[in-house]
């Protein structure tokens, strides 16, 4: 069943079981963890766009958790409603009737870390 909450309820939410893992695997966290910085890195595309993809890919695989925290992500890092929105707009082209679901409440999540930035 896909969750009706966004950003912020999303990430409370998940938090408490990924600290319960996190302490049985903590090495595979902290390669996932570097891994998302090295990939993340500014290098030929900025970290914004780097950041638009995840959360295009996000939205694609219809990961809420992941999708709250891509949208933390391009909050901090300055993304604009523009950016977010035309990166949403090629996840609906991609995706059809799904993204029309997905695409908003992705962005709903990016304006709920936005606003508090």
């Amino acid at each position: 069943m896909v969750s009706h909450i966004h950003g912020r309820d999303v990430l409370k939410e998940l938090a408490p079981e990924g600290r319960a893992l996190r302490e049985l695997i903590p090495a595979v966290y902290e390669s996932f963890s570097q891994l998302s910085k090295s990939a993340g890195a500014e290098g030929e595309l900025s970290e914004i766009v780097k950041e638009l993809i995840a959360f295009a890919i996000a939205v694609s695989e219809h990961c809420d958790g992941c999708i709250a925290s891509h949208a933390r992500s391009l909050a901090m890092k300055g993304a604009t409603d523009q950016q977010v929105a035309e990166a949403l707009g090629v996840c609906i082209q991609m995706m059809g009737g799904p993204g029309t679901v997905y695409a908003p409440r992705a962005f709903a999540a990016f304006q709920s870390f936005k606003e508090s930035e």
